[in-house]
């Protein structure tokens, strides 16, 4: 048997790009070197069929709403690079990168540059690894060998355990509220992107497709026997056009994908406050009397809450929703709501939705401008399923509807003292792969662009917030979107089920979406769907919910109960105290938003991704780190008053945060799981900043400062610097902030603090209280003055 062969020969090279053709075809390959450890590989037949991207924005936090030229590699650093053709092999290599295409079917084996030496670590299948001349069937593949000591991490938000190896997953958007958080797949937002790692090299790279059509990841599920161990990529639609990007190490690969599809959004301080939601309030006829009772419920229960999101019933005619229009018999005067929230000191975020049920007030005007997603003829409006009967989608590739859109977020909900908008139901759920899209003037089937409707939707009320509060940082949420959202928007994964499980599996899930480059992420507290939650399962959610940069409790029961802080009398007093130790952690969760949105660090991280060289961190945990210091144990078990937990290895050891007990790193420890506290263990050398104001409901806006101390149990030297602004203003981007550094040195007698600040923000506070960890006897010296041992060990220290 002859094998049929797909010869390529070199076109041209030039400005970091090389260009490739099938002798015998239309495809071209184009290659491009963009930086040292990132390459792209494109294939186009004819023509590309998609000429714009919206999710590749390399460092930036906005771009503009008709895409970026899908060939421009301006913003890249282009570096220098070799290519020579040998026979049939093109060798192409930067400092870091070495690949060796075989120009018979464009089959690629990769190398990465490490201490001098070539290391493969990844390789197209043999067989035919590319859909040339439609051999393989419809839409764009990429077949790689697996190798079975590989782990497969990413594709975003996905149920089940964090290493995807062996899986199969469908990467479309779709609505499935009260989902399995084990099994269920697809889910809400797309994410073609993972991270191979392989253990026994340990390197680890990324590949990211930049295509916005249904896919089929498939991680080692399938097995053919013709072809050896493989894992593959295959999209129904679109081009196959995709970045290689080597680590070597896991954390290396998700901090440049971030760099890659943009900045995280630097949203306000009060978007990591607890947030309170139901949708039984404003689904009940006396919506607006529901609402401020939940503000005198959090008064006379000491809840601290910093914003409210207003579920869609406040949009209701009769029982059916309708996106932008008040209800006038439930919410009677918007305005005066709006304002007994904010004296309050509670901000509210209103659901808005991308679909027009099909007798809305505004349809016939959107029908007659087709400001709609269009049939397969392009004449009338694609009529789907949506909530509450048959809608269609507002189509944001056009400008006018985008535009009408802006108009509509200004004056139905920032007009009426809304703060943020909840971009919500924007799967974009319409099957017909041939409805049409306006494509800003170049019609185009929805299937090639379908997650970039909700994109272009956040992006239009973004830009609606901004417009109409240039001076205040905008704060959005969105439940769907793609690579590129954390520019816009915080996130959640969803309408999830109440259940034990749901806590275990959601925890993988945030790890899934961080690892994604989508670091501002939460879940819905106690459960969205299902019965309610029992108390202690209740009081186990919110103790996991604490240490998520979003922070809600979000329910629509199917028993018409309410996910509320005090729903059970005789657990209220836990949940109090656990929303108030989220109030004391905001300096620290703030500081990981920052360093999300200035170096691309995740907040939400799995425990292999500072502790690599540990392989024991590999292993299925339900633990994970807040930032580099916490590791956050929760508990997911019923009856559980213990917890287990698997300390990384370091040189340091850990404390468990509320006994303050230090246990060497590498040891599996058991620790107390109260219904008090979450199990939390932290890292010794760390320096964590806290809110020292008494925190209660009437003044959870006071801020004062104080750090707690994890002291090197011999000697050892650590620095800390907290970030400090305003909380709410774009004056950051005029530096007009401040840095308070803190560097701490032990040795077996003395701990010695220095603390400094530079920066052009007036600090709120004149002096910081030092803590040190319970039975902490060490002398203790900050700048310079001795301070005297008191049993506390709280002290208070001027800053000048």
């Amino acid at each position: 048997m002859i094998l049929k062969n797909y010869p390529f020969q070199l076109l041209k090279e030039e400005n970091n790009v090389l260009e490739f053709k099938l002798v015998d075809g239309n495809t071209c390959v184009k290659v491009f070197v963009l930086e040292e450890n990132i390459i792209r590989v494109l294939f186009v037949e004819e023509e590309l069929k998609l000429n714009k991207s919206w999710l590749v924005a390399p460092g930036m936090g906005d771009i503009e709403r008709e895409g970026r030229d899908r060939l421009d590699i301006s913003p890249f650093s282009l570096p220098s690079y070799t290519y020579q053709l040998i026979d049939d092999k093109c060798t192409i290599e930067t400092s870091k990168i070495k690949v060796i295409f075989n120009l018979n079917g464009m089959k690629a084996t990769w190398y990465a540059k490490l201490e001098g030496k070539e290391v493969e670590f990844a390789k197209d299948r043999k067989t035919q690894a590319y859909n040339l001349n439609d051999s393989l069937g419809r839409g764009p593949y990429h077949y790689l060998e697996r190798n079975l000591n590989e782990q497969y991490y990413g594709l975003g938000e996905k149920c089940g355990k964090t290493d995807r190896h062996g899986k199969r997953y469908r990467m479309m958007s779709v609505d499935p509220m009260g989902y399995d958080a084990e099994f269920t797949d697809p889910l809400y937002k797309h994410i073609p992107f993972y991270i191979t790692r392989n253990s026994d090299t340990g390197i680890s790279f990324g590949l990211f497709y930049d295509n916005l059509s249904t896919a089929i990841f498939d991680m080692g599920n399938e097995l053919d026997n013709y072809h050896g161990y493989y894992r593959y990529y295959n999209a129904e639609d679109g081009d196959l056009d995709y970045y290689l990007i080597l680590g070597p190490q896991l954390k290396d690969v998700t901090e440049k994908f971030s760099w890659l599809t943009g900045n995280t959004i630097f949203s306000p301080k009060w978007s990591i406050g607890y947030s309170g939601s139901t949708m039984s309030y404003t689904d009940a006829p006396n919506a607006q009397e529901q609402l401020q009772n939940f503000i005198n419920d959090c008064e006379k229960h000491d809840i601290p809450c910093d914003s409210f999101q207003l579920s869609s019933g406040y949009t209701s005619i009769g029982n059916k929703r309708y996106v932008f229009n008040w209800n006038y018999d439930k919410v009677p005067t918007p305005k005066n709501m709006t304002e007994s929230f904010h004296e309050k000191g509670i901000k509210l975020c209103a659901n808005i939705k991308p679909a027009l049920l099909i007798d809305h007030p505004m349809f016939e005007e959107l029908k007659n401008n087709n400001m709609f997603v269009l049939d397969r003829e392009g004449k009338e409006p694609e009529v789907v399923q949506f909530w509450d009967e048959l809608g269609t989608y507002v189509d944001f590739t056009n400008p006018k509807s985008y535009d009408w859109w802006k108009q509509q977020v200004t004056e139905k909900l920032l007009e009426y003292g809304i703060d943020s908008t909840w971009n919500d139901n924007n799967e974009y759920e319409i099957w017909d792969a041939e409805a049409k899209a306006n494509g800003f003037g170049k019609e185009i089937n929805i299937s090639q662009i379908r997650p970039l409707q909700p994109l272009l939707m956040m992006k239009a009320s973004y830009e609606a917030q901004k417009e109409y509060a240039p001076n205040i940082r905008p704060y959005l949420i969105s439940r769907s979107g793609c690579p590129g959202m954390q520019r816009y928007v915080q996130t959640w994964s969803g309408d999830n089920r109440t259940s034990w499980k749901t806590i275990k599996y959601n925890i993988q899930m945030g790890i899934g979406l961080s690892m994604s480059g989508i670091y501002n992420i939460g879940h819905d507290v106690g459960g969205f769907a299902g019965a309610a939650p029992e108390p202690e399962l209740f009081v186990r959610w919110v103790q996991n919910g604490i240490f998520n940069p979003r922070f809600t409790i979000h329910s629509w029961n199917d028993d018409s109960t309410v996910n509320e802080p005090w729903m059970y009398p005789s657990v209220t007093h836990y949940i109090r105290n656990l929303i108030k130790f989220r109030t004391k952690i905001t300096p620290y969760i703030y500081n990981l938003l920052h360093r999300s949105y200035k170096h691309y660090e995740p907040m939400i991280r799995p425990t292999f991704y500072n502790f690599e060289e540990d392989s024991n961190t590999f292993e299925e945990n339900d633990d994970f780190m807040l930032g580099p210091d916490m590791l956050v144990a929760s508990v997911v078990e019923k009856g559980a008053y213990e917890r287990r937990v698997y300390l990384p290895v370091n040189q340091v050891g850990w404390y468990d945060f509320h006994t303050g007990l230090w246990y060497s790193g590498g040891e599996r420890v058991v620790i107390p799981a109260p219904l008090d506290y979450t199990p939390l263990l932290v890292k010794a050398g760390a320096i964590i900043p806290i809110n020292d104001a008494a925190i209660q409901f009437d003044t959870k806006s006071h801020d004062k400062r104080g750090f707690n101390l994890f002291p090197h149990k011999e000697n050892g030297e650590s620095t800390y610097e907290l970030y400090e602004d305003d909380g709410i203003s774009n004056k950051y981007l005029e530096d007009i902030y401040t840095i308070v550094k803190v560097k701490m040195i032990s040795d077996k007698d003395t701990i010695t603090v220095e603390i400094s600040k530079e920066g052009k923000y007036q600090l709120p506070y004149k002096e910081v209280r030092f803590y040190l960890p319970k039975g902490e006897v060490r002398r203790l010296i900050i700048n310079e003055k001795t301070y005297e041992f008191n049993n506390n060990n709280v002290y208070n220290v001027p800053i000048d």
